[in-house]
Formats: structure tokens, C-alpha cells, sequence
């Protein structure tokens, strides 16, 4: 996909190129544009009743798209070999935010679990910028430390400890969905840079065992796998919103029940805008909607695997992992939020990124996006977007 070129000048004076992708802007433009027309859709009922205002989470998530929009911007312009400088200091922060929510007094509770700081009126979720700042710091130690990765034992035990860490902290939140697509975007960094195969079944057989002992470890989680086998067991009580779910999603059938005509919404299906904002989707827009949504994910995961290998080819192989990263994480919470809306997968509390009602995920996504944009702006701009097969680097990862 050739790059869109806009002419601008830098502060000295002297000419340079804007390359910005545009399948990857329109993509993620018309996931953000279904998004608000779908979570207006599903809280008209709820915000007014809550606020007297039936667009009042419209407004919110206007303005948080708003303010995504300035982080991309600024992250776009921010060289991308300065996050890998400062890897170590973010990765100092990231874990220091998710020890923050975790202090009486410091870290937000509500329904239950301590995952929120508070910042003036906004609940910011620590652990979205904090899977952010640690992934960022797997990049870079797969580069720096790249041979030891490869080839000891030790080189992937270092950077596994640090995730077992992290979801560590999060299950005390309790965040079991956010330390899950965690620990999976970082074992498959790892595992693009070239950790090798021997190493993979030692790694996935522990964190399988782990993150499943985990799941029995807590009678809340048990509670949302077993509804989760049969929700209709218990279709009044721990099975209702699974069950709402789905309801929602077989009366969309093919063409929907029509743009705000849902039914479940009318305070029958709980966080509905949140999310589930899926399953309002497929009821009011039918089979077609829901097609052209996951079109949309896929073209967004392939085209940021796209800017990966293209990075790789350039020999900027710290900005490859990020993109494939953020790739990875985006199809992987799609996924699993999808899922969920769909009930085969238990409960995880994700959103769907880019379209579910959710401030702190919008802006750590829509930063994210920046960053990969630049990362494509300095491939291109370096013009080596078209390097030869022959002539691609040894260390061209897996993807």
C-alpha cells in the first residue's frame, strides 16, 4: 500500500516528507466512528436515566477520542529510537502504576476490584498504559540482548520473571484478562525475535499450568467459567449477562433489527456500551455488521504485521517488534472480547479497542497507533520500504 505525502517544514527550515499510512488511518478511523455510533446507540437508555442526558457518554467519548487523537499526534512525532533509550525508565513506571492501584487510598475500587487511579474527574486504568510502557521494554531487551535470548536459557528466563511479575501485580487487582493478553503479547515478542523452539513448550507448559491455577485460585473466577460452560443453568442470576448476550446477537440475524432499535439495551443486557457494546452491534446491525467489523480488525492486525516486516527489512528491528506487538495485542483483545459477546470464552472485563466505551483503552490505543505510525513514516521516509528479498537482514524475525 503506497504511503499518502503531505509537504511540511521543520522548525530549521528544511523540507522534509510526512509519509503516513492510510490504510491503517482509515482503518482505525472507521473502527473509532462504528465505536461512537454504537456505544451512543447502547447508553441512550442508561445515560439518560444516569444523567439525565441520553448523549452524555457520546460527549465523553468524543472528547477522550479527542484527546487519543493529540496522543497519537505527539507520539507520532517522537522518534521511535527514543523509546527504546528510555526502556528501562518506562518499564520502571509501568510497574510502578500497577503497584499504585494496589495502595488503600491511592489505587480507585470499584465493583470490586482496585485496577483505577484517580486523576481530577477521570478513573485512569493503570494497567492499559502499563502493558504499554512493559511492552516497550520487551522490544528493546529483545534487540539489546538478542544473542542471549537466542541461545541461553537464562536470556529467557530474565525477561519471563519481569512478566510473571507484572501479571502478578495484576491478578492482585484482580485483572485476570489484562495479565493474560500481557503475558501472550510478550511471550510472542519473545518468540518473534527468535527464542527458540525448546524453550517454547518449557515457557507455554508453565504459564499454562500458572495462569490456570490462578483461574481456580479465586471463587469469582470460578464462578465465571463454570457460568461461562452454561450460562443458561443459571439464566437469572451469575448466567445473565451471557445469556442477554446472546439473545442480543441471535435477533440481529443477517441485516439487524435496525440502527438503534435494540431491545437488550433497555437495561436487560449490563454494560452494554462497555463490553458488550459487540452484542448491541450484532442485534442492530446484523450478521453484515459484525462481518465488516471483523474485516476491519484483520486488515488492522495484517497491516501492522505489514509495517513489522517492513521494519525488519529496514534493520530496525526494535521498531518491528513494536508493530507486530501492537498487532498482537489489538487481534488479541478483539478476540477475546469478541468471544466473550459470543460466549465462548468466560468473562474477562476487556474491551473492544477502538469501539467499546472506554477512556483509558482509547488513549493508550490511539497513542499506540501513533507510535506505529511513525514507525511506517521512518521506513518510508528512509525510502527502504522495498528492500530485495536477498538483501533482507539475517535477523528478520518470525513474522
Amino acid at each position: 500500500m503506497s504511503a499518502a505525502t503531505f509537504q511540511f517544514s521543520r522548525s530549521v527550515g528544511r523540507p522534509a516528507r510526512l509519509m503516513v499510512d492510510p490504510l491503517l488511518v482509515s482503518v482505525a478511523l472507521g473502527l473509532l466512528l462504528i465505536g461512537l455510533v454504537m456505544v451512543t446507540s447502547a447508553s441512550m437508555a442508561i445515560a439518560d436515566r444516569v444523567a439525565g442526558s441520553p448523549f452524555v457518554y457520546l460527549e465523553r467519548q468524543l472528547l477522550f477520542a479527542f484527546i487519543g487523537t493529540l496522543c497519537a499526534l505527539v507520539a507520532f512525532s517522537v522518534r521511535t529510537e527514543l523509546w527504546d533509550r528510555l526502556s528501562v525508565p518506562l518499564l520502571v513506571i509501568g510497574l510502578l502504576l500497577l503497584v499504585l492501584v494496589l495502595i488503600p487510598g491511592v489505587g480507585h475500587a470499584l465493583n470490586g476490584s482496585r485496577r483505577w487511579l484517580r486523576l481530577g474527574m477521570l478513573n485512569f486504568q493503570a494497567s492499559e498504559l502499563a502493558r504499554l510502557l512493559i511492552v516497550i521494554y520487551l522490544c528493546s531487551y529483545a534487540v539489546r540482548y538478542q544473542d542471549e535470548l537466542r541461545e541461553r536459557i537464562q536470556g529467557v528466563l530474565k525477561p519471563f520473571g519481569m512478566l510473571a511479575l507484572a501479571a502478578l501485580l495484576l491478578l492482585l487487582e484482580p485483572d485476570f484478562g489484562a495479565a493474560t493478553v500481557l503475558f501472550v503479547t510478550g511471550f510472542a515478542v519473545l518468540f518473534i525475535a527468535g527464542m527458540p523452539w525448546k524453550y517454547v513448550f518449557v515457557v507455554v507448559g508453565s504459564a499454562g499450568l500458572a495462569l490456570g491455577a490462578a483461574a481456580v485460585s479465586s471463587a469469582y473466577r470460578v464462578q465465571r467459567l463454570t457460568t461461562f460452560l452454561d450460562p443458561w443453568a443459571d439464566p437469572f442470576n451469575s448466567g445473565f449477562q451471557l445469556t442477554q448476550s446472546l439473545i442480543a446477537i441471535g435477533r440481529g440475524e443477517w441485516f439487524g433489527v435496525g440502527l438503534g432499535a435494540s431491545v437488550q439495551k433497555l437495561f436487560y443486557l449490563p454494560e452494554a456500551h462497555t463490553d458488550f457494546v459487540f452484542a448491541v452491534m450484532a442485534e442492530e446491525l446484523g450478521l453484515v455488521g459484525v462481518i465488516a467489523v471483523l474485516v476491519l480488525f484483520s486488515l488492522l492486525v495484517v497491516r501492522s504485521c505489514q509495517i513489522a516486516r517492513q521494519a525488519a527489512q529496514a534493520g530496525q528491528m526494535f521498531q518491528a517488534y513494536l508493530a507486530a506487538a501492537f498487532g498482537i495485542w489489538v487481534g488479541l483483545q478483539a478476540f477475546i472480547n469478541i468471544g466473550v459477546n459470543m460466549g465462548v470464552l468466560p468473562t474477562k472485563g476487556l474491551t473492544l479497542p477502538l469501539m467499546s466505551y472506554g477512556r483509558s483503552s482509547l488513549l493508550v490505543t490511539l497513542a499506540w497507533l501513533g507510535i506505529v505510525l511513525r514507525i511506517h513514516h521512518e521506513c518510508a521516509a528512509a525510502g527502504r520500504l522495498a528492500v530485495p528479498r536477498q538483501e533482507q537482514p539475517a535477523s528478520t524475525p518470525r513474522c
